[in-house]
């Protein structure tokens, strides 16, 4: 890396050491993942829509007789909340029953983000390995108590203690490091990812998963936001809007995998964007309990920025914390205005959107959400619209405030200089949060990572992807995604740097397969064979191992199957098997009078 470089991360000077945002995982109304979610918000489309039946009555009671007839039904949902891969987990069917799904969703987008940052879960045994999580309800607890005492099992406890929503997964994964969930209210999962950041830098934690969860199980939980007149009747977020009243739920969860950057750098990790600075504070008491104080505000944005050894004028976009309430909104905007506008020319707007306009307010998991698709937009150099935006609030004077709501897509307001933002998160009883990123640093060659120098085979000649999953129907279903993977990416897949990834950044499970190929459409063939069952040919191995191996080993038994040349294609086209070979012969020369 070039000292220039060094000197752009703040590697040397920075007050704070940077951090690597190395992989992602999120699951969103109408985004399963983060393409889903890049898709979905690059389109302008929202996802919020009328509750549906299966949330309408829980636990023998219905939306009407909690809540009444008045409280909104609008929402960002997920599908299928009630599924869950159980046995995958090692968790008993009587077990997951008892566990609250915000539970069970953190372990499936862990291991999601963590394949993203192409680290194997299972190697995370006995690592310094923190998990943050942010999670502000627990509507779980509250439906198995309308069902009555029998309801409660010898797992109940820790199915529902809030608490556990971390430390199942730092328990799953042996993981040593610090293990919190943490209840700010709307501003939880940016605090908890601010928390996950200083215990890298003061050395707690190696690695840290941050992020946060939330979803909406119990009947009457609108009733609460919607007697405190938090709720918008229209079920949308008006955010910076004139017809500002109020948010609409949403529920979800994400999670990111983070490294420091230097550290990130040396392994070859694939990073996302960089955390350059953060912090957290609280308003100290404004007008009410609730009430957003615009000073504290302010102060927590300016803190941040010192931490990130960067300038107001630096930052060119803020993902707003942009709840569309009368209230909040003229103080999110002044306190920007009075940080981040000052000094700015008519022309150097700083553009500003929220995506609560696109899935809802996922209030514990809010802050997660928008730093995600702030991450995407830092990848894809490009700016999604903020939603719902036509007549701007007269309380908010947005030319004089050098702000300016991004409501097209559209490119970065200055390209040619590293891109930099801010994604502003705030809690009800005054905890606020705000992060500091920026790209993603360019590198000249991208690394193989765990010190891995060339990949096992070389481009153009056969290779082979390696597919496993727990069980049949696992194995079955992993091929059936990669497949689709493929079909997606088209030409862009390069099918020695799949077999890579699947062989190096994956884990292996009991039931395995090879597909053997050299050209992507050969062995998207044999993918969609595995996946569906169908007779196997000579390109596609299947079987199931007794006993998980430390890793591949070739065997010339000399028992009368070999032939003359045998080797020979796989020195041509794998570096490391060519190498290997090459040592041998060194070792060989002085006591034999043939070469390998």
């Amino acid at each position: 890396m070039s000292e220039s470089e060094r000197t752009r991360y703040g590697l040397d000077t920075a007050p704070r050491r940077p951090i690597a945002v190395i992989g992602l995982a999120c699951r969103l109304p109408g985004a399963p993942d983060p393409d889903g979610l890049w898709r979905l918000l690059r389109a302008g489309e929202s996802a919020v829509r009328r509750t549906p039946a299966d949330r309408m009555r829980l636990a023998g009671a219905s939306l009407e007789d909690a809540a009444g007839d008045d409280v909104p039904r609008w929402g960002g949902f997920l599908e299928e909340v009630d599924r869950f891969d159980a046995g995958f987990f090692g968790v008993s069917p009587r077990e997951a029953d008892a566990m609250d799904p915000q539970q069970r969703l953190v372990l499936e987008l862990a291991w999601e983000a963590l394949e993203d940052a192409r680290i194997i879960p299972d190697r995370l045994g006995s690592t310094s390995t923190g998990v943050f999580i942010g999670a502000a309800h627990d509507d779980y607890a509250t439906v198995l108590h309308g069902l009555g005492p029998e309801s409660v099992t010898h797992q109940s406890l820790t199915g529902t203690h809030r608490a556990i929503i971390a430390n199942r997964l730092s328990y799953l994964l042996g993981l040593r490091g610090p293990s919190i969930t943490l209840d700010s209210a709307q501003s939880s999962s940016l605090v908890a990812l601010h928390l996950a950041c200083e215990s890298l830098r003061c050395g707690d934690s190696d690695v840290a998963i941050a992020g946060g969860v939330n979803l909406q199980l119990s009947p009457d939980s609108s009733l609460f936001p919607h007697r405190f007149g938090a709720l918008s009747p229209d079920g949308r977020c008006y955010t910076f809007d004139a017809r500002a009243n109020g948010y609409v739920r949403g529920e979800g969860g994400g999670l990111v995998v983070l490294k420091p950057l230097d550290l990130a750098l040396a392994d070859g990790d694939p990073i996302r964007a960089v955390i350059r600075g953060s912090a957290v504070n609280n308003d100290g008491g404004g007008d009410t309990l609730t009430s957003p104080e615009p000073r504290a505000q302010e102060d927590v944005i300016r803190r941040a920025l010192r931490h990130a050894g960067a300038a107001p004028r630096d930052i060119q976009y803020v993902e707003l914390h942009g709840t569309g309430t009368p209230v909040g909104d003229p103080v999110e905007a002044a306190a920007l205005g009075a940080v981040l506008g000052a000094g700015r020319s008519a022309d150097e707007q700083v553009r500003v959107g929220s995506v609560k306009t696109n899935v809802g307010h996922l209030e514990g998991a809010a802050g997660i959400a928008s730093l995600l698709k702030t991450v995407l937009a830092l990848q894809h150099r490009e700016l999604p619209p903020s939603l719902n935006y036509e007549t701007p609030n007269p309380d908010i004077p947005l030319d004089a405030y050098r702000l300016r709501v991004q409501d097209a897509v559209g490119p970065w307001p200055r390209p040619e200089l590293p891109l930099m933002a801010g994604v502003s998160s705030f809690g009800m009883g005054g905890t606020n949060a705000h992060v500091v990123l920026e790209e993603a640093p360019v590198l000249p060659q991208p690394g193989t990572g765990r010190g891995d120098a060339v990949p096992v085979f070389a481009s153009g000649g056969v290779v082979p992807w390696v597919v496993s999953g727990r069980g049949g129907e696992g194995l079955a279903g992993q091929a059936g995604r990669l497949g689709s993977f493929v079909e997606s990416a088209g030409e862009d897949v390069r099918p020695v740097d799949v077999a890579w990834s699947l062989a190096a950044t994956r884990s292996a499970f009991e039931n395995r397969a090879v597909v053997l190929g050299v050209q992507g459409d050969e062995l998207a063939a044999g993918l969609g064979a595995l996946a569906s069952g169908e007779v196997i040919g000579a390109g596609v191995v299947r079987g199931r191992v007794a006993q998980v191996g430390d890793g591949p080993v070739f065997v010339f038994p000399g028992q009368g199957a070999q032939w003359v040349g045998m080797g020979r294609e796989l020195w041509d086209v794998s570096p490391v098997f060519a190498a290997s070979m090459e040592a041998c012969e060194a070792a060989l020369a002085p006591y034999v009078g043939w070469s390998l």
